[in-house]
């Protein structure tokens, strides 16, 4: 098990590496559109283009919303807007997709090391629910040729903290180089999982990795079920059995933290949901800056917490401007939390 010993100066940058995703949101009338393309709800799914393609043009009348994304992405983009020192990862293409990828990243004064392929840039396509679940069948394109000979100590050595997102979990030689390169250079390792069903498919090569590597893990309900075949109480205590701090998230009921005997449980703040993506993400960039500015886990629960809030009340993974001057202050006074036993 690795240890956790707190934020010194190092620590004050984060660098996430992930699948470099354009996200193409659509609300969907029903779920029917699911069914049709063998999508189950909530999940991720990988598509080629081709069906990516079929999915767009059957809901080629539905409202729907362009941004970057990618789930490391979305959780560096916050950390960027908490004011943040940090960098990303990721493969794309020399095209419009890639082009707006790099401006967004570059206009929100994220270091950007970004490796380029003949391969059009990813995308996802993110299918909104009614009951504001979101599902999505992704197309990888470049963000697939990451490699691990680009997982290079000159970069990633520059940071403290690493932030991998779980659907790199499918390439085992790319995610064990990273984690090995952080951790030969004293970097904290993070990683959501992601999604319940890549947990699934990749179950005990992740188990290997978070007891080799991982300092901090993130999962939501499902996710933490999958992990560990247990309730949200039972899986927080197996898995911070496996690392330093297990940080499981229980959408409207809020999420528990787990290092060591100490159990923290965070309240939900009420939020009128309307799409649920990009909810973890955020969460993870509050309780990661938390982390970079020396804060106790419970102050880090809670800035995660009050960020997710904000993020489903509006469609997609992004904050709106408006809305972050409104929450900075807030987080202001929440950094000033004294920590309880």
């Amino acid at each position: 098990m690795n240890s956790f010993i707190g934020a010194p100066n190092k620590q004050k940058s984060i660098l996430g590496i992930g699948n470099a995703l354009v996200d193409v949101l659509i609300n969907i009338t029903d779920d029917s559109v699911l069914q049709k393309f063998g999508l189950p709800k909530g999940s991720m799914t990988l598509v080629d283009a081709a069906l990516s393609a079929e999915i767009k043009k059957e809901t080629k009348n539905h409202q729907r919303i362009i941004q970057t994304g990618g789930s490391a992405a979305n959780t560096i983009h916050g950390v960027a807007k908490l004011g943040g020192q940090c960098g990303y990862i990721g493969k794309i293409s020399d095209d419009e997709m890639g082009s707006f990828f790099v401006s967004d990243f570059t206009e929100n004064n994220i270091k950007t090391h970004f490796f380029y392929s003949e391969t059009g840039t990813g995308h996802a396509t993110a299918l909104i629910s009614n009951d504001s679940e979101r599902t999505f069948g992704t197309y990888l394109g470049a963000a697939l040729e990451l490699v691990p000979e680009e997982m290079k100590a000159e970069i990633i050595g520059r940071y403290g903290i690493m932030h991998i997102e779980g659907y790199l979990v499918q390439n085992h030689d790319l995610i064990e180089a990273a984690m090995k390169t952080a951790k030969e250079n004293g970097l904290l390792v993070s990683i959501d999982m992601a999604s319940f069903n890549i947990v699934e498919q990749n179950l005990d090569f992740l188990h290997t990795i978070i007891r080799k590597y991982v300092d901090i893990v993130f999962a939501n309900e499902e996710e933490a079920l999958a992990l560990t075949g247990k309730n949200p109480l039972d899986a927080v205590e197996a898995i911070s059995q496996m690392c330093s701090i297990a940080v499981v998230k229980l959408g409207a009921q809020g999420s528990v933290i787990k290092t060591g005997e100490r159990l923290i449980r965070i309240d939900a703040i009420p939020a009128n949901s309307i799409d649920t993506t990009g909810a973890g993400d955020i969460y993870a960039a509050g309780f990661l800056y938390a982390l970079t500015q020396g804060l106790d886990l419970q102050a880090a629960g809670k800035i995660g917490s009050l960020l997710a809030a904000n993020v489903v009340e509006v469609i997609g993974a992004k904050i709106p401007q408006q809305t972050w001057e409104r929450l900075l202050p807030q987080i202001e006074l929440l950094k000033k939390l004294e920590p309880t036993v």
